[in-house]
């Protein structure tokens, strides 16, 4: 249960935050940690629009402010083709126009059937791009295929737009195709192992290339993509088999400790071959760890109707987030890989759960989240001693607020399928 003091808490550090965030002329001025990109989602106009159409759409402020956050975002005009990404340009853009169309349809009509021509060449390009990459024999990079830049973000946000439902389908089809094992000389590698380091570039530390695990970057998003696919009856020859190879890919490094279950961020070419997973766990968060990677297991339980994995899956996650050797790993309040992330993970699990443990774990989180009270956090984040501010969805204060109104007021499923978990 939430407690009145933290339920108090929350909406006063919400209403904060966003009051602060009003006027993107006024952020403009400030000293931005990322500096200013206004097409970015991850830390820009973009996301910033999408606390307010949030409050906006159940009447807690004026669409006014969303207004004029989307105005800011587009005012260069949109970019597109391979510059853009899920999480900037024209995908970005269209997350938020279709967001504030559920509460506004009018008003976006016109802007959002432009995004969507553009949207829909981008993807296209992408696809052929992909498909021929692989008949080519060569491995991915991970842009090609992750939730931050890749395919898998894409059919986040096809999934939302029903005039994309054939070409969501068609990215389905490619996800499958990318869990298809290779050969390398004599050795079976997974389909989504990257020559490349975590960073996506060329690194002597990965001399062979690495299999990346991550909800941000690794085969958790795509397998989080392919799960909720299948919710929303989109579906692929072969994807069933492919959601379980990548559960089965998970469950060869899922490692048992002191603490419960943890995955390594990635496997290298030596650790294939020996089986050793490094040391861990570390921070349990959205992007890499084992709240990410619990999360996706739980919509792939769900979408296979697998209860075992569905127990297993919701057991990581709660030992995750009540464990406080994890936790104190955890030093910031963001949503990629903070306090706010794990909020927000376990209010989505647990309202999927078979496990009553994960609803009880929320005030324990929301105290780590807020543990000076909300004027703190609003400091710490928009008025910070160092003078730089953070104000994007995915490292700054429009993701934090944006977690906990979703613990207030709900969510809406646009803002959550740009994360792949829901």
């Amino acid at each position: 249960m939430i407690t009145p003091q933290n339920d108090h808490d929350v909406q006063t550090a919400v209403d904060l935050i966003a009051d602060r965030l009003a006027s993107p002329g006024q952020a403009r001025t400030w000293n931005l940690t990322h500096g200013w990109w206004p097409q970015s989602l991850a830390n820009g106009a973009v996301g910033v629009a999408l606390l307010h159409i949030e409050r906006a759409r159940i009447g807690l402020a004026s669409w006014q402010r969303a207004h004029d956050w989307l105005a800011c975002a587009a005012a260069g005009g949109a970019v597109g083709g391979p510059d853009s990404h899920p999480f900037y340009g024209v995908p970005a853009l269209t997350f938020a126009l279709h967001a504030a169309a559920t509460g506004w349809p009018d008003r976006y009509a016109r802007a959002l059937e432009t995004l969507d021509k553009h949207l829909a060449a981008t993807v296209q390009a992408r696809l052929a791009a992909a498909h021929a990459r692989i008949d080519r024999g060569e491995p991915p990079a991970l842009a090609e295929f992750d939730a931050i830049r890749g395919l898998s973000g894409m059919a986040a946000l096809l999934m939302c737009r029903e005039v994309h439902t054939d070409l969501a389908r068609q990215v389905i089809a490619y996800l499958v195709r990318l869990t298809e094992p290779i050969k390398d000389g004599e050795e079976l590698l997974p389909g989504w192992w990257s020559a490349l380091s975590p960073s996506g570039a060329p690194s002597t530390d990965f001399p062979r290339g690495h299999g990346n695990n991550g909800m941000a970057h690794g085969i958790a998003g795509p397998l989080a993509a392919l799960s909720l696919a299948t919710f929303h009856g989109i579906t692929a020859p072969g994807q069933s088999k492919a959601i379980e190879r990548i559960c089965s890919w998970l469950d060869r490094w899922q490692q048992q400790g002191l603490a419960g279950p943890w995955w390594p961020y990635w496997i290298t070419r030596e650790q294939l071959r020996t089986g050793d997973p490094g040391i861990g766990p570390s921070r349990p968060s959205w992007c890499y760890g084992a709240a990410g990677i619990a999360r996706a297991q739980q919509l792939a339980a769900l979408a296979l109707g697998d209860t075992a994995r569905q127990h297993m899956a919701e057991d990581t996650l709660l030992r995750a987030v009540t464990d406080p050797g994890q936790l104190d790993q955890t030093t910031d309040a963001s949503l990629c890989h903070g306090f706010a992330g794990l909020v927000h993970l376990t209010q989505l699990a647990a309202a999927d759960a078979i496990n009553p443990g994960l609803a009880q774990a929320l005030p324990h989180l929301l105290q780590r989240l807020v543990p000076a009270g909300p004027q703190v956090l609003a400091d710490s984040l928009l008025a910070p001693p160092q003078g730089a501010a953070a104000i994007g969805l995915l490292e700054g204060a429009a993701g934090i607020a944006m977690a906990l109104h979703s613990m207030q007021e709900g969510t809406s499923a646009v803002w959550n399928a740009c994360l792949l978990i829901n």
